[in-house]
């Protein structure tokens, strides 16, 4: 590339190359600089790269229109991209975003370099430390405001976002599946002294560790009792074996406690036919 006419470029597909290896690569993920890459592959890049490809001469628009529409655009880039991205298998998560971003402001980097490349040098928008500083005019100044304050705003709203995640519903989820993994195959239909199996699973939502109490009765004999403490977002799963001693059709209870409170907080139940 030619350094005159594409540095500006050249610095954007470094810096997506860059925050990439700060996102994904351990230690580097771990430090602030991730968050600092990270806020302009998001709010600025996008939107600058697609604006060079629009606007590849010096005289299309002006440095304050440029810059606001880089931010602008690519606060619609990027949703754009999320919303894209749901309606695929590889669903809103940081990998396939992250790659998703990248590609996106490459590309249209290498669509403003091809662009540029194809006017005249002096009419290409360029990049340069040696320029005649000009006095801003009050409509410059006052743009200049609106977007300083635009700036700042959006980066506070992404810091809190990422720093302050939204606490969502406090809930436990408590379920039983059959042999397979699966809500089917049941053992409801077992001779005396058969085994039959399903599979328990107690998932903590609460956001803050908890302490429970696991109960299985069949009918009025309590077949086990355990205490169980999850972090948040920590799965309980384990398989639990019955072996019936009586004919009869009986209830078999799957009873959660929070700790220290004598008051049911999920019950699920299966009917065994027993022969």
């Amino acid at each position: 590339m030619n350094n005159n006419s594409s540095i500006d470029l050249q610095l954007v597909m470094a810096f997506v190359l860059l925050s990439i290896l700060f996102i994904l690569l351990s230690p580097l993920n771990k430090t602030p600089i991730r968050i600092i890459l990270g806020l302009p592959l998001v709010l600025f890049l996008p939107g600058y790269s697609l604006i060079a490809a629009l606007f590849p001469k010096k005289d299309d628009i002006d440095s304050i229109e440029r810059i606001a529409l880089s931010f602008g655009l690519s606060i619609a880039i990027v949703p754009l991209i999320g919303l894209i991205l749901n309606y695929t298998p590889f669903g809103i998560r940081l990998i396939p975003i992250l790659i998703s971003l990248s590609l996106v402001t490459i590309s249209l980097s290498l669509l403003a370099y091809t662009r540029r490349m194809n006017i005249d040098e002096d009419k290409r928008f360029s990049i340069s430390l040696n320029y005649k500083l000009e006095m801003p005019t009050r409509t410059d100044k006052i743009l200049t405001s609106i977007l300083l304050i635009s700036i700042i705003l959006s980066v506070c709203t992404v810091i809190y976002a990422i720093t302050v995640p939204r606490t969502g519903e406090k809930f436990t989820e408590f379920y039983i599946l059959g042999p397979e993994g699966k809500a089917d195959n049941y053992p409801t239909n077992l001779s005396v002294g058969e085994n039959g199996t399903v599979i328990i699973g107690i998932v903590n939502r609460e956001y803050k560790p908890t302490n429970y109490k696991l109960k299985i009765q069949l009918g009025n004999r309590t077949l086990l009792e355990k205490e169980i403490k999850l972090n948040h977002n920590e799965t309980f799963r384990e398989n639990f074996t019955l072996s019936p001693l009586e004919n009869g059709k009986r209830k078999l209870e799957f009873l959660l406690y929070k700790k220290n409170n004598s008051t049911i907080y999920r019950s699920l139940h299966l009917w065994v036919e027993v022969n």
